[in-house]
């Protein structure tokens, strides 16, 4: 169980993520930095206790952005190029935040979330489940073997030992009446709830599961 700690970060969650999302190639904003505001998110456990892992959701009046964190104590060996940005944590001392895509620790708790394995967890209080983040996978699905995110314009791509695709929504968009629509060939997927700018609820896909067409 991961312990939410009430403390400082510096820099924090945010102003990582304003430096850090215009270098995105699915980034929606203009020039400039953005205008960020948290929106939402969910967390998971790691089994063994050492990786945070947060599904952050930011916004700004353009847009709201999925970002997968982990939070390491020591650098993760080939991911520099994942590397969100290093914080001072009040409590645990140095922390590296990375996009979380490129973790395999955050891969293997996001599928074992699709598959019903683990539950999301509250993301600002300790040991509670997140009941509003929904999720499916079909049976006898295949989600193993997802290596080598890439990011696009429509987001990230991880590619499975089956040939399926995990696809990460990274600007999220509202679902019609709130009902997510799942696309064709869909074995497997997360959705859950963020705030707008002005407040408003919306619910729509997180992340996507797709078999081979």
């Amino acid at each position: 169980m991961a312990v939410i700690h009430r403390t400082t970060l510096k820099p924090s969650k945010l102003e990582l993520l304003t430096s850090w999302l215009p270098s995105r190639p699915w980034y929606a904003g203009g020039a400039g930095a953005p205008d960020l505001a948290k929106a939402g998110g969910f967390r998971l456990d790691d089994p063994d206790g050492e990786v945070g892992i947060e599904f952050l959701i930011a916004a700004d009046p353009t847009a709201a952005y999925l970002v997968p964190l982990t939070y390491r104590g020591a650098p993760l060996t080939g991911a520099e190029h994942a590397l969100v940005g290093v914080m001072e944590h009040g409590v645990l001392g140095r922390r590296w935040a990375y996009d979380g895509a490129h973790d395999p620790v955050m891969v293997a708790q996001l599928l074992a979330l699709i598959e019903g394995r683990v539950e999301a967890q509250d993301q600002d209080t300790s040991d509670v489940p997140d009941r509003d983040v929904t999720r499916s996978c079909l049976p006898g699905a295949d989600l193993a073997g997802f290596t080598a995110a890439t990011d696009t314009p429509e987001g990230t791509d991880l590619s499975g030992r089956s040939g399926a695709t995990l696809h990460l929504h990274r600007v999220l968009r509202p679902a019609p009446d709130g009902v997510p629509v799942l696309p064709p060939g869909t074995a497997g997927h997360v959705s859950g709830p963020w705030r707008g700018p002005d407040g408003t609820r919306s619910r729509g896909l997180f992340a996507t599961v797709r078999t081979v067409a």
